[in-house]
């Protein structure tokens, strides 16, 4: 029984010795971590006081340098809203001087000579109407531009006496424009790209967008056909699916 008793107190030495020794260790761990943390504490606060020993001097100026920047900032906004008044302006202007018949004239035309076109060949084609408008070799206005070409009275009128009730046809096949007296349906069927059409022509009367794009082109034709007129007319080149000339 005594050998018994002295192991189990030995034992329970050991246990007690080891469970001391734990303790201990956590103890050091935990004094190693508040140490840890009241460094780095006192580490932010050193920065921040050098920080703000520096800075703060600095800031003071800088204030006068925010504010010019935001009267900059607001004389620049204010700068671009004039600009944006006086563009809106410029187009109520241009577009004003054109009669609203003028304006359907130039989106039909755009309509049916190039409504499957990429959109550069439509403002292209009406660049070419506008050129026509210029020049003096063609009627001065749109819609008397886009229905050049020769007439014919209509029978009915033709038997009555009074002249301000005659009736002019296009000659099938013969206009300028072969839309006009192709003899098919003119009506605008394809409602989004007479929408296209009606846009583009707001856009190159009123904002001048692509004004000048086909180089004061007068002629065109489609690329699949090589007409004799071609010939007699200087190529200036190709948008979309038309092929653009003007005079030698």
């Amino acid at each position: 029984m005594l050998f018994w008793y002295s192991v189990k107190r030995k034992m329970n030495k050991r246990l007690y010795r080891k469970q001391q020794r734990i303790i201990f260790q956590k103890k050091e761990e935990r004094r190693g971590r508040t140490s840890t943390m009241l460094y780095r504490a006192l580490f932010l606060i050193v920065v921040l006081l050098v920080t703000t020993a520096f800075i703060a001097p600095a800031s003071i100026g800088s204030s006068d340098v925010v504010e010019n920047q935001k009267v900059y900032n607001m004389s620049e906004e204010v700068e671009r809203s004039y600009k944006k008044q006086e563009a809106l302006d410029d187009f109520s202007r241009r577009i004003n001087s054109y009669a609203k018949e003028e304006i359907v004239c130039l989106a039909q035309n755009i309509y049916h000579e190039a409504r499957n076109d990429m959109l550069a060949g439509q403002f292209a084609v009406a660049d070419v109407v506008l050129n026509r408008v210029d020049d003096k070799r063609f009627p001065n206005t749109i819609c008397e531009v886009v229905k050049e070409g020769p007439v014919y009275e209509s029978a009915k009128t033709k038997l009555t006496d009074d002249p301000d009730d005659a009736i002019y046809y296009p000659v099938k096949h013969k206009c300028q424009f072969s839309w006009y007296c192709d003899g098919e349906d003119d009506d605008t069927h394809e409602e989004l790209a007479w929408r296209q059409a009606t846009t583009i022509a707001y856009m190159i009367l009123g904002n001048l967008t692509f004004r000048g794009i086909t180089e004061g082109s007068t002629h065109y034709h489609a690329t699949y056909v090589n007409p004799r007129w071609a010939k007699t007319k200087y190529p200036v080149g190709r948008v979309g699916k038309h092929k653009f000339y003007r005079w030698l």
